[in-house]
């Protein structure tokens, strides 16, 4: 006789709004997914991808064993025999070759799942590798690097306080498509709205028309790639009309003459061209951004994968400083995450560094510890001592998401190990010697321990798995710890091990620090506090106990537990000075790499595009994310479709009809994508979405390989990055467009 159904709670994984769930369990599986009405944060709201997520949680593709390599061919193999093929093949190959021949590359939904987020620092410092390449280097890497040279933390990321504002100024960003990024807010289209509702003003920099955009009361249709130039124009004009007022922040910031006579040359008449705006137009919105009585300016990807990408970052949190708006209530604010550090007292800190190594092909410096994912396919292919010969793939998908990946496809191909940590046999797992799957999510434990730190409210929410884990599957925080067991020369150590030594070091440093909630106890003691049934459980225990509300809130993993829908801690709150690590112990308004980086920046006031090609830019999708969820059949179809959009003057002029193909060449390669006019995009912007290009031999998703699409970073071949962060140029560059005869 089977059960009733029953409900479980879940924070959704699949994107960064972080939404509670209310799911329904029946047999085992989960069959429905609805919004948790009593959700601290979320208050009920869910969009199309969480109303799927059955459908993500059952996919028949999903790996349910590892696959290891054997004459060529993956076969299904268990546990135990994947990781000691692991620890056979990697060791002798670090010892023979040293720990800079294993390369890791760490994809978009790590920062989505528990062990994503507990363990891959761990295995870094276990291979000693400084070969390692995120999905930040296609995404957000410039707002780290400008984060870090002005606050001193590269995760001192300040969010709009969208609850609050007047006045909200955004780039780049189609929050109502992709939920928001770099700024966690469930329901980010209902808080937009209800800015508009109180009163309060949004303007959208965007070259397409999104559906952001049209709920603006504003929306500057700018030519891609320009948004510095337009920043710049708006910081001049501050000055030019005094009127400039860091109020509460004056004491806290230094650099502010010298921001002044670096952007003398960027008026808005000298910007109009390049940005293909009005200059009136673009003085206009620098004079309501200081009239606002609050406002906040926030950019995103459309800001960050352009050519300009770190000093467009750089240029917004300036405008936040000038108007006074930084680290004020209805400004940007820093949210401080539950499991953040304790709070230190205010004074100088060690300061941000870039460069601090380079990568061995074309010398990219390193930026908060990473390398150019551009960069992966020459240090493979590459003859000569230190190329990397091992990689190890946690979640990542290059071969989509990276430029070139027809290179990196050949790349990988040619390496000597390779391991995927993937759910699914994709475009990159399919090289791997040795596949090892999680669970479905609803089989796992949930904390959000990165998108905290970005959340437009402070609040904290942990789920336990919905479900048992299934016959034969693994845990995926077991799945890492004996992953860096294996490469570690640990092999067959019991994983507990892996969580029981990050205990002790966090520990050890913990009761030396005065400002620390343990200072001065004796951390066994402290340890044998902690609850949790698993390591990872008393891992999170330790950072809830060792963070900001540890102390005031009594916050623990049983308190937690306790607040099934969430505890709320409060609207965000000033921070400063204190989150500032610069070396002066104040924002450095002009670190010395953005002022070597300006003249790169003044020398495009005087560029125009060739008119020979057209720009293009990317976009996003409500029911899509990157290249995960496109073998899902509930969120493809309808408008989720890989389509070239283009103006209708551009496709009368070229001959382009709305169906047919076209053929997109860039300096990388080309492709044939089909035609949809529609005045959304402005004159010379055409547009492709990112993720898709299903399409090679040997992968196991069924859904995607029937509707394939084309992979637009097949167009580039790696050679634009902005220098500062080593991001992909993937918005903004020129492509040739003409009709498939």
């Amino acid at each position: 006789m089977s059960s009733a159904p029953s409900t479980a709670l879940r924070i959704c994984p699949l994107c960064e709004a972080t939404c509670g769930l209310t799911l329904t369990v029946d047999g085992g599986r989960v069959t429905a997914a609805r919004g948790d009405r009593d959700d601290v944060f979320s208050r009920g709201f869910i969009c199309p991808k969480g109303a799927a997520f059955p459908e993500v949680d059952a996919d028949p593709d999903r790996l349910t064993s590892p696959l290891v390599r054997e004459n060529g061919v993956l076969r299904e193999a268990g546990w135990d025999e994947a990781f000691d093929r692991i620890a056979a093949r990697m060791r002798p190959l670090i010892e023979e070759h040293g720990p800079n021949a294993v390369g890791v590359v760490l994809g978009n939904p790590n920062v989505h799942t528990v062990a994503g987020a507990l363990y891959p620092p761990l295995l870094i410092g276990a291979l000693g590798t400084r070969n390692l390449f995120t999905a930040s280097t296609v995404d957000q890497m410039p707002k780290h690097v400008s984060s870090g040279l002005l606050f001193g933390d590269a995760f001192a990321i300040p969010v709009p306080d969208l609850d609050r504002t007047d006045h909200l100024l955004m780039l780049g960003a189609n929050p109502l498509d992709s939920n928001g990024s770099l700024c966690t807010a469930p329901d980010f289209p209902g808080r937009l709205k209800e800015l508009r509702r109180r009163g309060g003003t949004l303007t959208v920099v965007d070259p397409r028309r999104t559906r952001t955009a049209r709920l603006a009361d504003r929306h500057l249709a700018l030519r891609p790639g320009t948004d510095a130039l337009f920043l710049a124009a708006l910081v001049h004009t501050l000055f030019a009309e005094d009127l400039t007022d860091l109020g509460h922040l004056a004491a806290h910031v230094e650099g502010v003459d010298e921001v002044r006579r670096a952007v003398e040359d960027f008026s808005p008449e000298a910007v109009a061209a390049p940005c293909d705006l009005d200059a009136e137009a673009i003085r206009t919105t620098a004079r309501e951004l200081a009239a606002a009585p609050t406002a906040a300016v926030y950019g995103r990807m459309g800001s960050s994968t352009v050519a300009y990408g770190t000093l467009g970052n750089w240029l917004v949190d300036v405008l936040n400083v000038l108007t006074g708006n930084l680290d004020r209530p209805g400004g940007a604010l820093f949210p401080l995450s539950a499991t953040a550090p304790a709070p230190r007292p205010a004074g100088p800190g060690k300061g941000f560094a870039l460069g601090r190594w380079t990568s061995r092909v074309s010398g990219h410096p390193e930026a908060k510890g990473e390398l150019p994912l551009a960069a992966l396919a020459e240090e493979i292919d590459t003859p000569g001592e230190g190329r990397i010969r091992a990689l190890i793939t946690i979640a990542a998908n290059p071969v989509l998401s990276a430029p070139d990946g027809r290179r990196l496809d050949a790349a990988l191909a040619s390496l000597d190990f390779m391991v995927a940590v993937d759910p699914y046999l994709g475009e990159t797992a399919r090289h791997a010697d040795v596949v090892l799957p999680p669970p479905p999510p609803s089989q796992s434990a949930h904390f959000d321990f990165a998108f905290n730190g970005f959340a437009v409210r402070n609040q904290v929410r942990h789920t336990p798995p919905a479900v048992p884990l299934g016959d034969g599957r693994m845990d995926e925080c077991e799945i890492h710890a004996r992953l860096i067991l294996a490469v570690s020369g640990m092999h067959g150590a019991p994983p507990e091990a892996v969580d029981a030594l990050a205990v002790d070091s966090t520990l050890a440093k913990a009761v030396t620090q005065e400002h620390s909630p343990v200072y001065g106890e004796d951390p066994r003691a402290v340890a044998a506090r902690l609850t949790g049934a698993t390591g990872p459980e008393r891992r999170l225990d330790l950072m809830l106990r060792l963070g900001p509300y540890g102390r005031s809130h009594g916050l623990t993993l049983d308190s937690l537990r306790a607040a099934p829908h969430g505890i709320d801690l409060g609207p965000l709150r000033p921070r400063l000075p204190g989150l500032l690590k610069t070396r002066s112990g104040r924002i450095e308004l002009l670190p010395a790499p953005i002022a070597a980086d300006l003249p790169r920046l003044r020398a495009a006031l005087g560029s125009v595009p060739d008119p020979g090609t057209l720009q293009l830019v990317g976009r996003r999708h409500l029911r899509s994310n990157n290249s995960w969820l496109h073998n899902v059949p509930a969120l493809t179809g309808g408008s989720n479709r890989c389509t070239l959009q283009i103006h209708p003057e551009d496709a009368a002029r070229l001959g382009l009809e709305a169906g047919a193909l076209a053929r997109v060449k860039g300096e990388g390669g080309e492709l044939e994508a089909e035609v949809e006019i529609t005045d959304t995009v402005r004159p010379g912007v055409v547009s492709l979405p990112h993720g898709w290009g299903h399409d090679r031999p040997g992968t196991r998703l069924g859904v995607a390989s029937r509707r394939p699409g084309v992979n637009v970073n097949q167009l580039l071949d790696g050679s634009r990055l902005d220098p500062l962060s080593g991001t992909a140029v993937l918005n903004g560059f020129p492509v040739h467009v003409s009709p498939l005869l």
